[in-house]
Order: structure tokens, then sequence, then C-alpha cells
């Protein structure tokens, strides 16, 4: 079933485009683009229309491909492939970058506590329209539940939030619960390993301003996450997707 978009998503994509990274816990200092923010806003407008699909194309990459953002996928329910993660995680879910929060309502109608955070004002708007609990925030600012989730999900390319993947994978793991589950979705090729700016562009040929973005294949999410406490704790391939499971310690650890 498809989301009803609101009045609300067009008051909501009015509001400011640029927040401030808190010192010494996000990719930057300063003042900082989120994705899709800047510009002419097409990811807020593409919500509030229902548009299928928008183009993530970097902006000072040559040699990365750009690739489709799913935006048609994102305001409906959780398919097949999203209920099957569900099935092999445990515990409370927090989905870092959960747009309109389809993974929030399948994890809550499984029994689930679950939370979604994003910094998108249209996305929010969206999810609390359905009833979907979903907090205006980055994953650097102050998160309700810190430290006790038992899943912290990065799905549909999140592992490139910030351009950093040391700092974000970091990041969730304070996030989430000893001996709990972090899942990262992966690029296809398991070696890719790309940081660079980014800019959304819309079928009209609109754009977002830029915004630090990255790509990381299996193998790579796996080293990186053992530098930040994480062990690799499984893999998984379906529908032409990608996931890596990543395992916090214990605190007896």
């Amino acid at each position: 079933m498809r989301l009803s978009v609101s009045a609300a998503v067009t008051t909501a994509s009015q509001e400011p485009v640029e927040a401030t990274a808190h010192p010494g816990t996000g990719p930057a200092e300063g003042r900082t683009v989120h994705f899709g923010h800047g510009g002419a806003l097409p990811y807020e407008v593409a919500l509030a229309l229902g548009i299928g699909t928008l183009l993530l194309r970097p902006r000072d990459a040559p040699g990365v491909t750009p690739w489709v953002v799913e935006v048609a996928r994102y305001l409906d329910d959780a398919d097949r492939v999203d209920r099957l993660l569900l099935r092999r995680t445990s515990g409370s879910v927090l989905d870092v970058g959960s747009g309109p929060g389809r993974m929030v309502a399948e994890a809550r109608r499984r029994g689930r506590v679950a939370l979604g955070i994003d910094v998108s004002p249209a996305a929010v708007a969206v999810a609390r329209a359905a009833g979907r609990p979903v907090e205006h925030c980055s994953v650097f600012d102050d998160v309700p539940g810190e430290g006790g989730w038992g899943t912290t999900l990065l799905l549909d390319g999140n592992i490139g939030i910030g351009g950093d993947p040391e700092v974000l994978l970091a990041r969730c793991a304070e996030l989430t619960a000893p001996g709990g589950i972090v899942v990262v979705e992966s690029d296809l090729d398991p070696e890719r390993d790309h940081r660079f700016a980014a800019v959304l562009v819309a079928a009209d040929g609109s754009g977002s301003a830029a915004f630090p973005w990255a790509v990381a294949g299996s193998r790579v999410v796996e080293s990186v996450a053992r530098t930040v406490g994480l062990a690799p704790h499984g893999r998984l391939r379906r529908g032409g997707r990608h996931f890596v499971l990543l395992r916090r310690g214990d605190a007896r650890q």
C-alpha cells in the first residue's frame, strides 16, 4: 500500500536546508549540507509528488557511476527482502536515514520497538502522517535510546551518510546495544570504496546542493567495521541487494 502524502510535506520542504554538525561527532566541522538538501530540493519535491526515481550523481568522482534513488520504493511498504532482514535480527530497531519509515512500520507490525531518524523534513512529515515514529535529526545528533538498540539499520545506500563510512559505523556502534547487530546494505562490488561529493538530480534536470557521500562494498564495510568495534557476523544476498551484518561486542568483552 502506497502512502498518501499530505500537504504538510510541502510546508516541511521549505524548512532550512543546512544543518550544523556537532563538533567532533560529524564527518565535518561547521555547516554541512545533508543528503538532497539545498538547490531545488529534489528529494523533498519527489516525496511530495510521489515521483518514482531520482539520480544520485557524483560531482567530483568521474570513475563512479550515477545510480537511481528509488523514491517510490521508500514510500511503499517493506518488500520481501526488507522483511527477511527483520527476520534475521532481533530486539528494538533503529533505522538510520529511514525516509518515510517503511522499515519502522514493518518492525512495529511484528511487535518490535522501532524508531526512524532522518534529516529530510518531508520524509519525517510523511512518516508522522502515517503514524510512524520518525525523528527529524541526524545520526550525529543526540538520538533517543542511544546505546540500547538491538538492531541498527543502514539500508538503501545509507552507508554513504556523511561521506566517511568509518565515522558513520563508529557512531552506529555507539547507538547499538552490546551484542546488537548493525545491518549495512553494501555495494554489489565487494571491493568498491569511493568517497565523493554528490548531487541529487530530478528528471527535469533540477538538482540539490552538493553533499558528502560514499559507496562501500561488503569487504570494505567489514574491514572498516573491525576498526570501530564491530565484528562481521554474516552476509546476505537477496533480490539484487547485498547486506553485511555486524555485531557489536558484549559489554563483558
